[in-house]
């Protein structure tokens, strides 16, 4: 009987080491803020100075000294400038080439502080690198996408870029399916060193364009600044899923009187819901935003 007890004490050891998780240590803290968290815009060239000056008029900023360089591993040539608002921060690239694949299918670029430690825990964290890492006229660039197929760049300067703190946080809205959404949450969070912030199941559907029901919202926030993840059925209304960012500013009314001044044409008028206003816009060139107002 001591025998039998033995041996299913140690069947059952072995059963624990072999059934239980291994946990995966904690990879490095990549992130180095959100002002550097740049959303990807590609716009034709011919529209590329007016799209600038639409952002700048809409949201206020900056913008870098324009130039034409090679930004991708393989020939190309695009005009590229950054512009900088209290609102968030854009890479703005007008290709006078044909755009290499995967490129131009990136929603956002990331400043990490090592690149390859970056890539290691991306890979660790359930990513797979489309474009491995290739030095660009300042630095270094990967690609690499999320389950769900959400394609994101991490970018790696020689020198430390220094963008002034952001007055508002943007959000990147990265509308996955119900099929890879947990998948998705569970890897991006363990990458970027995040919290789910809140996970509203029941959201109301006017925030994706239905005239009713609900649907799962999820909002995240790290280092790299926030995030929004929309879990539809795919069943979306024109210009909804087509937003890259949100960006939130102080008075709705007054930002998309400017916007409208500057050439923007407003998509979806301002409504209320979730505890903020919020409207869809147009810019010279095709780029789509959401802008919001948080209510007090």
């Amino acid at each position: 009987m001591r025998n039998l007890k033995s041996l299913s004490a140690a069947v059952a050891l072995f059963t624990c080491l072999v059934v239980a998780p291994i946990a995966r240590a904690q990879g490095p803290a990549v992130a180095v803020g959100a002002q550097y968290d740049t959303t990807h815009v590609y716009v034709a060239p011919e529209d590329f100075d007016r799209f600038v000056a639409s952002l700048i008029a809409t949201f206020g900023g900056t913008a870098s000294k324009q130039g034409v360089f090679t930004v991708t591993p393989t020939p190309s040539l695009t005009m590229s400038q950054l512009v900088l608002t209290p609102a968030g921060t854009l890479s703005v690239f007008g290709f006078k080439t044909p755009v290499p694949y995967p490129f131009g299918g990136e929603r956002t670029g990331y400043l990490v502080k090592d690149m390859d430690a970056a890539v290691a825990a991306a890979r660790a964290d359930g990513a797979d690198v489309i474009v491995s890492p290739f030095p660009d006229p300042i630095g270094r660039d990967a690609i690499v996408q999320w389950p769900g197929g959400v394609n994101m760049q991490l970018y790696w300067h020689t020198k430390a870029p220094n963008y002034p703190a952001l007055a508002t946080v943007p959000e990147n809205r990265i509308y996955v399916s119900k099929d890879r959404a947990e998948a998705f949450i569970r890897s991006y969070v363990a990458f970027s060193r995040g919290r789910v912030v809140s996970d509203d199941r029941s959201a109301p559907g006017v925030e994706i364009g239905a005239k009713s029901g609900t649907y799962r919202r999820v909002r995240i926030a790290s280092t790299f600044g926030k995030a929004v993840v929309m879990v539809t059925d795919g069943h979306l209304t024109w210009p909804y899923g087509r937003e890259l960012t949100g960006y939130e500013v102080r008075d709705l009314a007054a930002t998309l009187a400017r916007a409208a001044g500057a050439g923007a044409t407003v998509l979806v008028p301002a409504y209320s819901s979730g505890g903020r206003d919020a409207a869809i816009v147009q810019f010279p060139g095709g780029y789509i935003a959401e802008i919001h107002a948080v209510h007090p």
